[in-house]
């Protein structure tokens, strides 16, 4: 298998999209692609596997070890790997570790680089350059030229580029339809954007008109092969019940599989369909998701939170990931200060009526029941607050400076949950 990584000097180049019209057109030939997301993005992963038509996976070289990246990206069965990268191509964590370019030189895999025609001309070749000179040991597929407002435009820019010899692959018009929108913690998931297919579309039949896909092809190169898998995530139990639908939708890949190949027997269940958790599940998890956006639904939903309260009734393991977290406790207080009870199992309360984006790698250690390493990488994102009187945190942590950070979540029994999201063993 094949693959590259489309990346960009920044967010905002239009590498997002790019990446999922090269996908649908690399499709459309008959190939098999796997798509993959540089670092803890779960939203931006979901898209990449709804275009892909399979699931997509998070490569994270700030939270993963070399060998788990190269299992990562070698278990696909596809003829093809496209990664998106994250932010700019050197933007990695505040200790600089964890960038799109180091993800490629990880993986040996070639960049296809992504500029913003916008807005400028012959300064793009400088543009290209610093990118293109600024770390040895890179290797470059080529150049995607994107919002260029006309041909003249594309004439005085490839003509700037020329003296750089490096393949210009393709040059795309500035396009309207060419967007996606976005709520506070990022994209808006597929299943919630009304003209979804037709975006993807638009995005393939502008790559299909203006990109040299059999040029780029010949530019892809397998990805570096490792010959021991990485340590997996042991399971929450040997029964979990995991919840799934709109306001509980930030679950990985690579986790659900390591509970797989451990043994685990995985179901799934809706909180907004009031469905409860499976009566002989010995774990329960909620990951992060949306919750907020579903207050009024989740707080009336009777089934789903007897159910819930009947698993730590009777001893299973239950555990919740950010919005999985807010749902553990007393109740939201939503952003016009209304409020909705939620199942009170742990003694907090999560409020979105004062935002603060809280952003960043945290490194994590627990002393509890739950069934992981006592060392965890992870990321906090969230823009919600908890609000305790009492009760004993789950984690103690550090940011990626190794800076310590206050400490996070709750445990009370086989309960448990904080705003950390699990990525990987430390």
């Amino acid at each position: 298998m094949n693959g590259f990584v489309v990346a960009a000097p920044r967010s905002g180049s239009g590498k997002t999209l790019v990446t999922l019209g090269l996908i649908a057109a690399l499709r459309r030939r008959g190939l098999g692609v796997a798509a993959a997301k540089t670092g803890p993005d779960y939203i931006d992963t979901t898209i990449l596997g709804e275009v892909a038509g399979r699931e997509a996976v998070n490569l994270d070289p700030w939270a993963m070890a070399p060998d788990r990246l190269h299992a990562l990206a070698g278990s696909a069965d596809a003829d093809l790997l496209v990664v998106e990268g994250v932010m700019g191509l050197f933007d990695g964590s505040a200790d600089g570790r964890g960038s799109t370019a180091d993800l490629a030189e990880t993986l040996k895999l070639p960049i296809v680089l992504v500029l913003d025609a916008d807005r400028q001309s012959q300064s793009i070749a400088a543009l290209a350059h610093g990118f293109l000179s600024f770390r040895p040991g890179l290797r470059f597929a080529g150049l995607i030229l994107n919002r260029a407002a006309s041909t003249r435009h594309e004439a005085m820019l490839r003509s700037a580029l020329a003296p750089l010899g490096v393949p210009l692959l393709g040059v795309i018009p500035r396009r309207d339809r060419l967007h996606l929108p976005e709520r506070h913690l990022g994209l808006v998931l597929p299943g919630e954007i009304a003209e979804f297919d037709q975006v993807v579309t638009a995005a393939a039949d502008a790559v299909t008109d203006f990109i040299d896909l059999d040029l780029l092809l010949t530019k892809a190169a397998p990805p570096a092969f490792a010959a021991t898998p990485g340590s997996a995530l042991p399971p929450l139990g040997q029964r979990i019940a995991i919840a799934r639908d709109e306001a509980f939708a930030f679950l990985y890949t690579h986790q659900v599989r390591d509970w797989q190949s451990a043994g685990a027997s995985l179901s799934f269940f809706s909180p907004l369909a009031d469905e409860p958790p499976a009566g002989d599940a010995d774990a329960v998890f909620l990951p992060g998701g949306y919750p907020e956006l579903h207050g009024p639904l989740l707080a009336s939903n009777i089934r789903f939170k007897a159910g819930l309260i009947d698993a730590a009734v009777r001893g299973a393991l239950v555990y919740g990931e950010c919005g999985g977290f807010m749902v553990l406790g007393q109740g939201i207080v939503t952003r016009d200060g209304g409020h909705h009870e939620m199942t009170g199992l742990l003694p907090h309360e999560t409020r979105i009526d004062r935002p603060r984006r809280v952003l960043g790698y945290r490194r994590l250690s627990h002393e509890s029941p739950l069934p992981y390493p006592a060392a965890l990488n992870g990321h906090e994102f969230h823009y919600s607050s908890a609000r305790q009187q009492r009760g004993t945190p789950l984690f103690t942590a550090s940011d990626a400076l190794g800076e310590a950070q206050p400490p996070m979540g709750l445990v009370e029994g086989r309960v448990m949950g904080s705003y950390a999201h699990v990525i990987d063993r430390a």
